[in-house]
């Protein structure tokens, strides 16, 4: 029985169906129409050229292997692009043979290419409304006050630094590519993402940069798939230089978002294009993003944002003051340094509380002030059980500063109060055990392990101490009601 373009092509897709994803067959391989049969030559109609340049880019050696079970050795595959507003055109035939290389008996298979009519010079559109032209000319949508100088560097986000400062310098030319920064909320991600930006802008003139968040990003994506001009978006994107991505986390679960972003990143990254991109998570914790994603995102360099440690957050604070033009003594900002943790921000909102207090009241700045002010900081996190919450409460209990706690120092009530601090930071909170190294004293995670492990056998000989931790276990477990 003849085989007809229809038969050929469906023997093909059941093929097909077994290798790929239901979600990658729906959207590459399912638009495709068998058009006609001649000899050992199928000819496949496909939407557009960027759905052509993409099967090819993608899927080339599973068609050769379709094709070649349907057709033969010598199995052809035609393709026909169709056009806005024209007739289907049809590229030039691919011949699938039997040998890879040249020089074997037969001549190479090769990826197809087909001649087309010499392209008119159209706009491509630009997503940010600003009409494109040849050589992109479009605001970089960089915060110009957010530069290397005014990031404070400490040992808590000296990598992370470091890192971009490279990639300013010579971006797309080092291995940090693509450079992922990560770290919780108010640590100084999207600052230092803007950072590497004006750096780029002010010492490589020709270089295009673009800051987008993943926010804007997907809703550019769904307009420009209303408006059908997912090709126009597609080739905007692509003629960037360097593209930096604020909160990559917020692309979770959304799959043709991720399926346009990762055309991009592929295009830039083979071009040696630089792509920057912030998380609140590292790269391995996306759940919601595909592993083809996940996999390229650690190509480069993953840098994480710790807390800062006093000695950073003092320095954060007193650049905030000079900022502000507020003075404050060392006993209040000693105090505020202290207590608040983790968040640049809260730092940030505490030195603009303080300055309105003084010009509105003409107040002097003095404890008391300081304390009612890191109170309302405090008592927003009242309901959270963290590192932070268990050593307070440690601190209060065992009548040991919480610096105590954290230091070095071989004191017995000093490393029991400690012990008990990281029992209870192990049991109650998510902080991993080199993390919990890093709060007691620069520890590595052995050393938090023995802790751990030595005051299991010390609650089982010490009722004293095991009346104390039930105490501290209970205070916890309110906490979390």
């Amino acid at each position: 029985m003849e085989k007809s373009h229809i038969s050929v092509w469906d023997n093909c897709l059941h093929s097909i169906k077994k290798f790929v994803d239901s979600q990658a067959y729906k959207t590459w391989f399912a638009p495709i129409k068998p058009i006609h049969l001649t000899d050992s030559s199928l000819t496949i109609q496909v939407p557009n050229n960027f759905f052509y340049e993409w099967i090819e880019e993608h899927y080339v050696s599973l068609l050769r292997t379709s094709i070649k079970r349907e057709l033969g050795e010598n199995g052809k595959l035609e393709y026909q692009i169709l056009t806005p507003g024209s007739r289907p055109k049809p590229t030039s035939s691919n011949s699938f043979t039997s040998n890879a290389a040249a020089g074997a008996g037969g001549s190479a298979a090769s990826i197809p290419s087909y001649s087309k009519e010499p392209k008119k010079e159209k706009l491509i559109k630009n997503p940010f409304v600003i009409p494109g032209i040849k050589r992109i000319k479009i605001d970089p949508q960089i915060n110009r006050s957010l530069r290397f100088h005014n990031f404070i560097e400490g040992d808590c986000n000296k990598l992370a630094r470091s890192a971009a400062y490279a990639v300013a310098k010579s971006p797309g030319k080092t291995a940090f590519n693509p450079l992922v920064i990560y770290g919780n909320s108010g640590l100084g991600k999207t600052h230092l993402a803007h950072a590497v930006g004006n750096a780029i802008l002010e010492n490589h003139e020709d270089v295009v940069v673009l800051y987008v968040s993943s926010d804007v990003f997907t809703n550019q994506v769904v307009q420009s798939i209303k408006n059908n001009a997912a090709e126009d978006f597609v080739n905007f994107y692509q003629m960037v230089d360097v593209l930096i991505v604020d909160d990559i986390q917020f692309l979770e679960r959304k799959q043709k978002t991720q399926e346009i972003f990762f055309h991009i990143f592929n295009q830039l990254h083979q071009n040696n294009k630089q792509v920057i991109m912030t998380s609140d998570r590292p790269p391995k914790d996306l759940d919601g993003l595909e592993d083809r994603l996940i996999s390229r995102f650690k190509w480069g360099l993953t840098a994480d944002l710790q807390e800062p440690d006093y000695e950073t957050r003092m320095a954060i604070f007193e650049d905030k003051m000079a900022k502000n033009d507020v003075e404050i003594p060392y006993e209040v900002k000693d105090y505020i340094c202290y207590n608040i943790h983790g968040n640049v921000r809260e730092l940030e909102g505490i030195v603009v509380s303080l300055a309105a207090q003084m010009a509105l009241t003409d107040r002097e700045i003095d404890m008391e002030l300081a304390k009612s002010v890191v109170s309302q900081y405090i008592n927003k996190a009242a309901n959270e059980v963290n590192v932070d919450f268990i050593l307070s409460i440690v601190s209060e209990s065992f009548e040991i500063a919480v610096e105590q706690l954290k230091s070095k120092s071989r004191k017995r009530d000093i490393v029991i109060g400690r012990q008990v601090a990281m029992y209870l930071a192990k049991q109650y909170t998510d902080v991993s055990l080199k993390e919990l190294g890093k709060i007691f004293g620069g520890r590595d995670h052995s050393t938090v392990i023995y802790s751990i492990n030595t005051m299991d056998d010390l609650l089982e000989t010490d009722d004293k101490l095991s009346s104390k931790v039930d105490l501290l276990v209970k205070q916890i477990k309110s906490n979390l009601k």
